[in-house]
């Protein structure tokens, strides 16, 4: 570990005396400038598999974070209840729990169980962009970026605004979201608010959803300063969810974080969340079976992105991070790390660029974790670029895997910590007119993954150490634009891993999606219409594929818009999640009044 330690010490101190001699630039990067944060490397530098998603594009035509990642068929959902109240993410076949969710490049993994990964404090208005990095990102980001990372991105207001909108639909219901901006000179301020209710498509699977956020930048004399403050609170029906028992849930999060710009390339941030949990059981006998969670992390860290001449990016930092869990189930734990990263960003080297990065990460309790990435590109042609990478990944057990225990599910306090290394190679096409095409096949090589599983129906579900768990896979995306304003998307993931042990019940780790295809169209009608319809076709392992149609429409100007949602308007039943059915047919269909300072 120490040799490691100083070898990446000399590599920062080797480049930096380097870029010392090195002309300065006067410009700022644009990454720092609208975010506030400095990234471990800018996507823009990175030769690897990454999907951008613009989140306020059409905003009317989604109304929370799993339909934007639907977008990306690499990316599987796995929900609970309807409009994102629950669900799991997934990338690359990976289970819920290895791939990372950021906040302005913040941690809000939950350190209880990623059931809870996608329980965003802040609103969807509140999110401006949404970098998806598939496969393993561990330099980068630290623990959990096994399948992939999904950084959630907010950006300081422009211009002076009041959004709102309010709808009503089937199944009882009901959406209410707001956003206003204020800027000045010095000062901006956003505030946004969302909630969302619903009477379940069957008993016991309401839900009520709500959130609301205040996001202040300050222009001060070393840069910029962002405070964001959120809380959220989601309980909810959970009829089916861990088995055959009506349920109850409800969760609550509070999120505070301070990123302060320390010049033009180098920014320091801190982040603290809270997360509370009580599940009951028995909805009509409550004190049958209760648990109660608490969880508190925080995360602080020092970035520096250093430009080093015309073409070669620097960026280094160090992190703090730890979490406790207080829990009538679980007990009481804590545990914390830190972290050194560097990563050197070598770019138009002719016909080829190369990124080649370390992290090295230092576990209370268990050692230490040293994971470096390697991607390069090389341009064949003008219009056909090829790429390839190597990264490792690791993920430090949740507190439900260590110490969960009821009569079906028990933790495992022996489990070790999940390690992996991602190969990639890919192809980018293109040719410059309204065609472009991408595809990269993968491969993820697991050691010690973490599964419930067991070998006969009647024992209880398992935390275990699963060896040889190896994915294999594809996926590919081609982009049209048939016009000005319309563009059609045609994607495919398809991933396969080995059959588990002779014998082996798997509860997570084997049931992932096979197969996912997208097909989706997105234009403007009669130029005052935005609309987007796609039908998706996912296939689980053992399981027969279905499809999901989904179609959209919403005023895009003017102060008053009108919008219509229907979702899975094939009235497809299926399941996401073994023995959790979702709902129907849906319709929405509401107003946005939007106002602003800005002309439309």
């Amino acid at each position: 570990m120490k040799t490691r330690l100083a070898a990446l010490s000399f590599v920062l101190l080797s480049i930096t005396q380097a870029h010392a001699q090195q002309p300065q630039p006067t410009t700022t990067q644009d990454a720092i400038t609208v975010t506030t944060t400095v990234e471990p490397l800018p996507l823009s530098e990175n030769d690897r598999a990454v999907n951008l998603i613009d989140a306020r594009d059409q905003p009317l035509l989604v109304n929370n974070l799993t339909d934007l990642l639907r977008l990306d068929p690499s990316v599987n959902l796995q929900a609970r209840a309807g409009n994102g109240v629950q669900a799991d993410l997934s990338m690359r076949g990976t289970t819920f729990e290895q791939s990372l969710v950021l906040l302005n490049g913040l941690h809000i993994n939950d350190s209880q169980t990623g059931h809870f990964n996608l329980e965003i404090p802040v609103p969807l208005e509140a999110v401006s962009r949404i970098d998806v990095l598939h496969g393993s990102g561990s330099t980068f980001y630290g623990s959990d970026a096994i399948g992939g990372a999904v950084n959630l991105i907010t950006q300081r207001p422009t211009t002076t605004d009041i959004i709102a909108k309010t709808g009503f639909g089937n199944y009882g219901s009901e959406e209410q979201h707001l956003r206003a901006d204020l800027t000045t000179t010095h000062l901006a301020e956003q505030l946004s608010g969302s909630r969302d209710t619903s009477d379940g498509f069957i008993p016991d699977r309401g839900y009520h959803a709500n959130a609301l956020a205040s996001e202040t930048w300050l222009t001060t004399r070393p840069g910029t300063t962002d405070i964001l403050l959120a809380a959220s609170d989601r309980p909810y029906g959970a009829d089916q969810f861990y088995g055959d028992f009506d349920s109850w849930e409800r969760t609550k999060a509070w999120f505070a974080s301070i990123q302060q710009q320390l010049g033009p390339r180098t920014a320091a941030s801190f982040g603290y969340q809270r997360h509370t949990d009580l599940f009951v059981l028995l909805l009509d006998n409550p004190d049958f079976y209760r648990n109660n969670h608490i969880t508190t992390s925080y995360e602080g860290a020092l970035r520096r992105a250093d430009t080093l001449g015309s073409n070669a990016t620097l960026s280094y930092g160090l992190e703090e991070a730890g979490d406790t869990i207080d829990s009538s189930n679980l007990g009481h734990h804590a545990r914390n790390q830190g972290a050194g990263y560097a990563t050197l960003s070598l770019r138009a080297l002719g016909r080829f660029s190369l990124s080649l990065g370390g992290r090295e990460e230092v576990l209370s309790g268990n050692g230490s974790v040293f994971s470096p990435n390697l991607a390069a590109a090389f341009a064949l042609t003008s219009t056909v670029r090829l790429r390839g990478s190597v990264g490792h990944g690791f993920r430090l057990p949740t507190y439900t895997d260590l110490y969960y225990a009821d009569p079906a599910t028990l933790g495992n306090p022996a489990l070790k910590p999940e390690s992996s290394w991602s190969y990639e190679a890919g192809l980018d096409w293109n040719p410059g007119g309204p065609l472009s095409l991408t595809a990269t096949a993968f491969r993820l090589n697991q050691k010690d993954a973490i599964d419930y599983s067991k070998y006969s129906l009647a024992a209880p579900w398992q935390a275990t150490n699963v060896q040889g768990l190896n994915l294999t896979g594809a996926e590919t995306a081609l982009r049209l634009r048939l016009s000005g304003t319309q563009q059609l998307q045609l994607s495919y993931t398809a991933v396969h891993a080995g059959p588990p042990p002779a014998g082996l019940i798997s509860e997570y780790a084997y049931n992932y999606a096979a197969q996912s295809a997208l097909a989706g169209w997105t234009g403007e009608l009669f130029h005052q219409v935005s609309a987007h319809t796609q039908v998706a076709v996912i296939q689980k392992t053992t399981h027969t594929a279905y499809p999901l149609w989904d179609v959209s429409v919403a005023r895009s100007h003017g102060h008053i818009r009108p919008y219509l949602r229907l979702l899975n308007l094939s009235n497809t039943g299926y399941q996401e999640i073994p023995g959790v059915p979702l709902q129907g047919r849906t319709l929405m269909a509401g107003t946005e009044i939007n106002w602003s300072s800005s002309r439309h």
